[in-house]
């Protein structure tokens, strides 16, 4: 989820928190709790600060680790003990526990995002990833939000996060429902089919689809239950070339490759270079695929230049690639 929606989870724990007799009779604990089940929301995502090194480190990287099964313990840890320091009347045990609750809830939460989470590590690497709620869900922040409002009107919190989060479980049954019927409506169009990738929106009625076939690459998108295809490619293996085996080397590539589950490739020969692209298909905006890796390579395959991450336009592109575009 988005940092915004992970504060107000964070607060409504918080509040949620006051159903437990002991933190709702001991103020101290309380308070530390709320402190705790803010900070144990956003933990996780420390790793956004990879960016600052580069968004291959990033794309490897993020809601790897942090969101591991190893995780959800030290997080809580950490974060106890570092307020216990200063709080030391607080009921320690109960303090980690609704810790240990915000962690989990985040780490939860993401694995129904398009991009998921490694959450079985170190069991495995694999990425779990539902599609059924988008990373920011207007429905979801906005039910926190009116809790929150309640909350700061007298009602008490314990019960109102508690009436929150019973309608938001129904949400998630309804969004899951839901993407079972565009699973089926997919296969009813195309009967072929061998891998669907859905990709939920903001908007509670439109999802973006990657469907693979075994000759084909399909990228669609649902409204209202009704499948709309939107481009079409061939499914060509990618070729076992020098130019190829050279890209391959590059660090935003091998990034890329790791995240990205469908996929297509080009290669395109210029005067003085070559140019490698992998276009993930799942993101498909406004007629352009933004997230992409593309190496450069001179005349004997060195690579002079890559780029992998979120890009608009092929002139912001070629400034990340620091290599004007030809006329």
């Amino acid at each position: 989820m988005d940092t915004g929606t992970h504060v107000v989870m964070g607060i409504a724990l918080g509040g949620l928190a006051t159903l437990d007799p002991v933190v709702g009779n001991h103020e101290i604990t309380a308070q530390t709790i709320m402190i705790g089940t803010l900070i144990g929301s956003q933990a996780p995502d420390l790793d956004t600060i990879l960016k600052l090194k580069n968004n291959a480190k990033y794309i490897r990287n993020h809601r790897g680790i942090t969101h591991s099964i190893p995780a959800l313990f030290i997080w809580p840890l950490l974060i106890t003990g570092a307020i216990t320091l200063f709080s030391p009347e607080a009921n320690v045990f109960h303090l980690f526990l609704w810790t240990f609750i915000a962690v989990v809830l985040h780490v939860f939460v993401d694995i129904f995002n398009a991009y998921g989470t490694q959450a079985l590590r170190p069991f495995t690497k694999k990425w779990i990833a539902l599609g059924i709620i988008n990373t920011f869900d207007p429905f979801i922040f906005f039910a926190h939000i009116v809790g929150i409002a309640i909350w700061r009107y007298g009602v008490d919190p314990g019960y109102t996060f508690l009436g929150v989060y019973i309608v938001l479980i129904g949400y998630y049954v309804l969004r899951y429902y839901t993407k079972r019927q565009i699973i089926h409506k997919v296969k009813e169009r195309i009967p072929d089919t061998t891998q669907i990738i859905i990709s939920p929106t903001y908007r509670f009625n439109q999802w973006h689809l990657a469907i693979t076939t075994k000759t084909k690459f399909y990228v669609a998108r649902a409204v209202d239950l009704e499948i709309n295809i939107l481009d079409e490619y061939e499914k060509v293996p990618v070729p076992d070339t020098p130019i190829i085996k050279a890209a391959m080397k590059d660090e935003n590539l091998s990034a890329f490759l790791s995240f990205s589950p469908v996929y297509r490739w080009e290669i395109d020969e210029y005067n003085d270079h070559y140019e490698v692209r992998f276009i993930d298909l799942r993101y498909r905006s406004k007629g352009y695929y933004p997230f992409v890796a593309v190496v450069q390579l001179d005349q004997s395959l060195n690579i002079v230049s890559s780029y992998t991450g979120w890009i608009f336009s092929e002139e912001k592109l070629m400034k990340k690639l620091e290599i004007a575009p030809e006329n």
